[in-house]
């Protein structure tokens, strides 16, 4: 439990640390103040590797590091909320489109049949991996906007003015998550570390039996 429970935090620090690094990477600045980055993919990923709270937490403090770092502290408590609920929804997305098609049954995986943890081949995992982010990419270029527009008295005009860059970072974030996601799975290895807190927890075949009544007797 504690080994797991380490486990989450590790990789939540990670991905945060990832986060931040992406997101300061490339900054192309934008009319409302803030600038365009690379760090939405690394949001899509936390959320699909972590789940909806720990990647969402990643996300959020990442990208809100970035910020603070980047001297755009006026954005922090935004890119927080924004960034952080892009990878919540994207997470619980992925899930519930996942749930929803295995029904009640889990599959555990097979890295050589080229299925994922539910059970489900590879155009089903894009799909539900480009559903699941768009939707993020709805929070992030929305959120924004209304950010923007309405918190930091920027004005709808400034505030539209940004959309078509955000609608463009957001996609192009989109698309490097999936690219890098399926790279990462590659490995079967690499794949079975990823995704464990995704696939169906199998009954420990060396738990001990109970001692038969009648054996003991004999003895």
């Amino acid at each position: 439990m504690r080994t797991k429970a380490l486990y989450k935090l590790v990789f939540t620090a990670l991905f945060a640390a990832l986060t931040c690094i992406a997101t300061m990477m490339i900054q192309i600045p934008s009319p409302t103040g803030g600038y365009k980055n690379a760090g939405d993919a690394l949001v899509f990923l936390s959320g699909w590797l972590l789940g909806p709270w720990l990647g969402g937490l990643a996300g959020g403090v990442g990208s809100a590091l970035a910020d603070l770092l980047s001297g755009y502290a006026y954005y922090v408590p935004g890119t927080f909320l924004i960034k952080g609920l892009e990878g919540v929804v994207c997470a619980l997305l992925f899930r519930l489109f996942c749930k929803l098609l295995q029904g009640k049954k889990k599959h555990p995986e097979s890295p050589d049949s080229g299925t994922d943890s539910f059970g489900h081949g590879l155009g089903f995992r894009l799909l539900f991996r480009f559903l699941s982010a768009l939707a993020g990419c709805i929070i992030m270029v929305g959120g924004y906007f209304f950010y923007a527009a309405l918190l930091l008295g920027k004005g709808y005009e400034a505030a539209l003015s940004s959309l078509p860059g955000n609608i463009v970072q957001s996609v192009l974030g989109l698309l490097l998550a999936m690219v890098l996601m399926e790279a990462l799975l590659i490995h079967p290895s690499l794949r079975k570390t990823l995704m464990r807190d995704l696939e169906p927890q199998e009954p420990d075949k060396e738990q001990k039996q109970p001692p038969d009544p009648q054996k003991s007797s004999k003895e």
